[in-house]
């Protein structure tokens, strides 16, 4: 078989509270280019577990996921999404709601997808054309929960994302020393999120957040190819 695995750890460091989280994952890329990632991600303070397989094609187009969520060790969601050029739909399963059928269709297909851990942030920057030499660029996407911390549901919400390229830095974490694109998110009515990233993968290196008081940092990393 011709593919590649790489994976890691991330520690969520709150400004206030210590290590209040972390996530642990690991990414398949096929010889086709399509990648799928595999997280699972702890946030103590908030008591949320979140288990999530999602998977991009060889241009970094979402092709389908699953989310399952719970809080308080109490089932809150799981959802099945697949993504294709004219529509977005879910099966779900979820306490507030029971189990529901999704179909959203789309003008333009989808240039990302957001289910939530803090590695799949990077992600949405595959919607980002860097090759313009226009530095702030918005696109249309989706997140699995419209909530900060992504504890609802799992159900489709489309909207637009918007991203500034601001200089790239070299950034040491307990994983190393890495050469990282510099973006931050724009958000509406919400603290901008800062993230240092790996070009070609688009893999976290770090993340700061003011509105949830944390910073995201990889610890670990692991690579087939190194």
């Amino acid at each position: 078989m011709r593919h590649r695995t790489y994976g890691g750890k991330v520690r969520y460091l709150g400004d206030k509270v210590g290590e209040r989280g972390r996530e642990w994952f690991t990414v398949t890329v096929h010889g086709d280019g399509t990648r799928t990632m595999r997280v699972h991600c702890e946030m103590d303070d908030k008591e949320v577990l979140r288990d999530v397989t999602y998977t991009v094609d060889g241009n970094w187009a979402p092709r389908d996921a699953f989310v399952r969520l719970t809080v308080e060790d109490k089932f809150m969601g799981s959802g099945w999404f697949r993504f294709t050029d004219r529509f977005v739909e879910c099966e779900t399963l979820t306490a507030a709601g029971g189990r529901m059928s999704q179909r959203v269709d789309i003008d333009a297909p989808l240039k990302s997808f957001g289910p939530h851990p803090v590695l799949s942030d990077m992600w949405h920057l595959s919607g980002f054309d860097f090759d313009s030499a226009d530095n702030t660029q918005y696109w249309p996407n989706a997140v699995s929960s419209p909530l900060p911390n992504g504890a609802s549901g799992p159900m489709i919400s489309i909207g637009m994302i918007g991203a500034e390229r601001l200089e790239p830095e070299e950034i040491n974490v307990p994983a190393g020393t890495f050469q990282c694109e510099h973006f931050k998110f724009i958000l509406i009515d919400k603290p901008s999120e800062e993230l240092w990233f790996t070009r070609d993968d688009l893999q976290l290196v770090r993340v700061r957040w003011d509105l949830l008081e944390t910073t995201y940092e990889l610890t670990e990393f692991h690579d087939s190819a190194a």
